[in-house]
């Protein structure tokens, strides 16, 4: 069969396939970093967003950095979430080599509690962009991939929009315990989010 849509001629199981396809990747410097961008994949995952995730160091491994940057976009990405601490400069190395979004997420360091990092990815040279998200801002940087994914995703678009209702619904009763409660009560029940 020739002509028509391409998602006319694909098989269900190469729509399946292709459904998969990670459309946002997540580059760590080190392991050492999973821990705190784990929380990206899993809102990502909760999104119903496919990801990737490698570990690449811009300073110990920059040719695998190097060619994971330059052949993300024919892998099918659309977002690349770069985490690093210290002097921070993956996020920066990546975005330099290519044109997709890059989001850094700057990592809480035990030196300069993650203001180096912080620094070293939001003052970017012009036209070398890095949207930048707080320290230690994983579940932001997942937000933001998904946001930018949603402007030609509805499905995405649609699981954001559950999770902002989500968010509003449980601040609205975090309030009504606080009223009933008063802060030091309230305070004494603990589990409370930043």
């Amino acid at each position: 069969m020739t002509g028509g849509r391409i998602e006319d001629r694909l098989s269900q199981e190469e729509e399946k396939s292709l459904s998969r396809m990670p459309l946002v990747g997540i580059i760590l410097g080190s392991d050492s970093d999973l821990e705190v961008m784990a929380e990206t994949a899993r809102t990502l995952a909760s999104l119903g967003v496919e990801y990737e995730v490698t570990i690449a160091s811009a300073h110990r491994h920059p040719e695998t950095v190097t060619a994971y940057a330059r052949g993300a976009e024919e892998r099918g990405l659309q977002v690349i979430i770069a985490g690093a601490g210290m002097a921070a400069h993956l996020p920066g190395v990546v975005a330099a080599q290519t044109n997709l979004p890059v989001i850094g997420v700057p990592l809480l360091g035990k030196t300069l509690s993650g203001q180096d990092a912080l620094y070293s990815i939001v003052q970017m040279p012009p036209g070398v962009p890095v949207a930048t998200v707080a320290i230690n801002g994983a579940r932001n940087a997942a937000l933001l991939a998904a946001q930018i994914l949603a402007r030609s995703d509805g499905l995405v678009r649609e699981k954001l929009v559950q999770y902002r209702r989500r968010l509003s619904e449980e601040t609205r009763k975090k309030n009504e315990r606080l009223q009933e409660l008063g802060i030091e009560g309230y305070l004494r029940e603990g589990d409370h989010d930043r």
